[in-house]
């Protein structure tokens, strides 16, 4: 390996570790506004009708997901998972799930198959964040604390 190559090597490994800490200590890229605590009315109700129209064909209208949604289907793709507190959703900062909603899972995860069709051109920002206000309010009081807790207040950090 020659130094040129080397000294690529060693600074593109550096440039993901920089961007990595950027992203923790500084929130996820392009994303600004927070769903909020799911206690928004205001959020709340669009974000009601946004889901039934944009996400309930594959996540359920009861945020239920598909069935078998950790198993792999006969085409290598994992079926849409669940949105209410059996889901790992809680688990997401804000502003993951709105990168995620925007871009797609493809777009989010360049390489990965997902049926999961990017949101960015057909929903606001604002549009995502009161989806996930709304799925958010959904959720029972302990799986909000329990979200506060691992994320920090209204699952904010990114």
């Amino acid at each position: 390996m020659t130094r040129g190559r080397a000294a690529a090597i060693v600074g593109a490994f550096f440039g993901l570790v920089g961007l990595g800490a950027a992203v923790l200590g500084f929130g996820w890229p392009g994303a600004s506004s927070r769903a909020g605590n799911g206690k928004e009315p205001d959020r709340i109700a669009p974000g009601r009708r946004i889901y039934a129209e944009r996400c309930a064909a594959c996540h359920g209208a009861k945020l239920e997901g598909q069935p078998d949604w950790q198993s792999r289907r006969a085409d290598g793709r994992l079926p849409a998972p669940p949105h209410d507190a059996t889901g790992h959703t809680w688990h997401h900062p804000d502003a993951q799930l709105i990168e995620l909603t925007r871009k797609g899972l493809t777009g989010f995860l360049p390489g990965y198959e997902s049926d999961m069709p990017a949101f960015e051109g057909v929903l606001t920002e604002q549009e995502i964040a009161a989806v996930i206000a709304f799925i958010v309010s959904t959720w029972p009081a302990e799986i909000r604390h329990l979200r506060e807790e691992r994320l920090g207040t209204t699952g904010s950090r990114s």
